[in-house]
This record gives C-alpha cells, structure tokens and sequence, in this order.
C-alpha cells in the first residue's frame, strides 16, 4: 500500500514540473495586454528555439501547441496546465528515445520507420512510428541532412595488360598535298604503344586499319582481335585481346 501511495505522489509531482515547465515556457506570451501581432512574435520566437523538459531532454514546441498551453492557462490558470498524474507518466523510456535520437543522428536520412525496425532487432520492442517521428520533431532532428558526399575523382585501368586495348586516330601533317591519319592501340594497364600505322586513307577512322591491329597483335604474340564499328563519328575503340573482340565506348 505504501509503495502505491509513493507511486502515486511521484506521478503527481512529475505533473506538477510538467505544468511548470509549460507555465514558464508561455507566461510572456500569455499576458493579456500583448497585441495579437506580439504574441504572435513571441510564440514564433518560442517555436524556434530548444527548450529543456522536466526529464532534461532537449525538445522543441510547435506553434499550435504553446497556442493551446495559452489558450488553456487563459481559461483554468496553472492548473490547466497540470496534465492528470496517469498522463504525467512516460509511456516510451526515456533510454529508447536516446537510442533513436543516436540512430538518427548518425543517419539523418534515417525515416522513423526504419529507426523503428532497428529498435525492434536490437530490443525486441519499439514504439511506434508516429511516437518517434514526433520525438524526432520535438528534438529538431527532422531538419538534420547527411553531409554531401565528396566527389569521386578517379579513372578506371585494366587489372593486367593486354587486358584492354584502346584504339584511336589522329589528323597528321599533311605529306605532298594529301591528309595523314595516325592508328594507333594503347594498352590500357601498362599505358604502352600496342601497335601503331600511318595512313592516308580517313575512310577508316571508325576501325582503326587492319595493319595497325595486326602489328599491335605481333608485339604480344597473338593474332589481331576483330572490331566493330558504326558510324565516322564513333569514339575510341577499346579491343580485348585475349578475347579476341573490340567494342565501342560509348
């Protein structure tokens, strides 16, 4: 009976801090001789800022609810602000709103959703979504982004040579009035010269000449790979030797 008795006053107590805690936050704003314009200011202005609760957790208040503490303080005083002693009462313990609020943080991208099915591996119990999605509003953890990630700078290279092969032309001098055109592979591992001919012919600037791709293949000891092409206008070749194919890339 005793112990009862002792619950019963602790949970009384606990609404009693409650109804202070709301009366300190809204007794400026609640004085009657404000302007609607500068109660207004002073709920924004309350809105916008952390407070900290009986429990020592740092929350923040919407608009439409320090509306309500006033409107209730304006009809029935202090005691309209005392919640009942059974409301008083945390129903989520306080360590599993710390845990969701570490979530969080360390995911801002993190929904309540998915914090809640974290919670319930870990714990085999968690409280509802819209419980912790309004824990993450009080606390301003909605407005939390995850940092930018880096741009990547970096190029790609084949793990061992004669892996790829990159072929190309280019617009040479110009020998007794006719254009000159360079083909040439480059293995892309090793950055080495596969394999290189002049011509005069611009015909083949899609696939590089045959001659070029036949002495790339000699210099390592295999037979030219087959190339495919389409149009004047296509990017570099890139042939696989051991395969014995070239592909485009686009």
């Amino acid at each position: 009976m005793s112990e009862a008795r002792d619950e019963q006053q602790a949970r009384l107590e606990r609404a009693r801090q409650i109804g202070l805690f709301r009366y300190m936050l809204i007794r400026e704003a609640a004085d009657a001789t404000l302007t609607s314009r500068q109660r207004g200011a002073l709920v924004r202005k309350l809105a916008a800022g952390p407070h900290t609760d009986p429990d020592g957790r740092t929350v923040r208040m919407t608009r439409w609810t320090l509306d309500r503490w006033i409107l209730k303080y304006r009809e029935g005083g202090f005691d309209a602000l005392v919640p009942s002693a059974r409301q008083s009462q945390p129903r989520t313990p306080p360590e599993i709103f710390e845990l969701a609020s570490a979530l969080k943080k360390e995911n801002p991208s993190r929904s309540a959703a998915q914090v809640r099915r974290i919670l319930h591996a870990q714990l085999g119990w968690a409280p509802d979504e819209t419980t912790l999605q309004r824990m993450f509003g009080r606390t301003g953890l909605t407005a939390l982004r995850a940092p930018a990630e880096p741009a990547v700078f970096g190029r790609f290279e084949a793990g061992r040579p004669n892996e790829i092969w990159t072929g190309d032309a280019l617009h040479g001098p110009r020998i007794g009035g006719r254009k000159t055109y360079l083909f040439a592979f480059l293995d892309d591992h090793s950055r080495a010269i596969a394999g290189h001919r002049w011509g005069f012919a611009a015909s083949s600037w899609s696939t590089p000449p045959p001659a070029a791709r036949r002495a790339a293949g000699r210099s390592r000891g295999f037979s030219a790979p087959s190339t495919a092409s389409s149009s004047l206008r296509s990017p570099p070749v890139t042939a696989n030797p051991d395969g014995r194919s070239a592909t485009w890339q686009r």
